[in-house]
């Protein structure tokens, strides 16, 4: 199969550099730089294919990630982004793109990503629920002390009342948490839930410096809400929610 050169982000470096994860492929090629003045394209020679978003795949695109973000500020290209050359990355990208890759380096490198998921704890929010509203308590003790076919229309009913609850309450849920932690973002991105658990799917960018103010107001959101809640919290990834480079 022919070799192509998959580009994995661009980054600050005027010397070549050459990094430890292996390249996306499963041939266990090198993740080296190519570079134009002092910017870099992150590549190796993997096979020039398609990638399909395997979790094999995924994974190997992550890790060489993670690796050059420890070493610098990272611009994260589209999965999947695969050239003919190193020749053509420097000339058909880094040497006519160079002011706007320089542009956006200097706007990401003293800024992070940072990722929460809010779920529900299901039982919890259930009882709530039924024991705040009249209606949906009277009906859940109608359907729930009758056969199932002489309350067809009432189980109806309460699921769009219960329905209507939950919507509310995510709405109420997530502005809540959000109105604490807007402050310290430079940029929010909300995302749409996975789950009917799911308050709230969101991104934020902030300075590198308030990291651990952002911290501690994820601690107190959890101190006083984990009972009903559960807070997913991932720290520094690539900033796929706000920058993605394409090529």
């Amino acid at each position: 199969m022919t070799a192509g050169t998959y580009v994995y982000c661009i980054m600050r470096s005027a010397e070549p550099r050459i990094f430890t994860t292996a390249g996306i492929g499963g041939r266990g090629d090198a993740v080296y730089t190519v570079h134009y003045d002092d910017l870099a394209a992150v590549v190796s020679d993997s096979p020039e294919q398609e990638y399909e978003h395997t979790r094999r795949h995924m994974l190997c695109h992550a890790a060489v990630l993670d690796e050059v973000m420890r070493a610098a500020p990272i611009l994260p290209v589209r999965f999947g982004t695969i050239a003919s050359s190193p020749e053509k990355i420097k000339r058909n990208v880094l040497t006519p793109r160079y002011k706007e890759l320089d542009t956006l380096l200097h706007q990401f490198e003293d800024r992070i990503e940072l990722g929460l998921k809010v779920l529900w704890r299901e039982d919890q929010v259930m009882q709530e629920i039924v024991a705040s509203s009249a209606p949906i308590r009277e009906l859940h003790t109608k359907v729930s002390s009758r056969p199932a076919a002489e309350t067809y229309y009432a189980r109806i009913q309460l699921g769009q009342l219960v329905e209507a609850e939950m919507q509310r309450r995510r709405a109420a849920d997530a502005e809540y948490i959000l109105e604490h932690l807007r402050p310290l973002a430079k940029e929010t991105r909300q995302n749409a839930a996975i789950t009917e658990r799911m308050v709230l799917n969101v991104a934020f960018l902030i300075e590198r410096a308030a990291e651990s103010a952002f911290d501690a107001i994820i601690q107190q959101l959890d101190a006083e809400m984990g009972q009903r809640m559960i807070f997913k919290y991932v720290g520094n990834v690539p900033p796929y929610n706000f920058v993605n480079v394409t090529i």
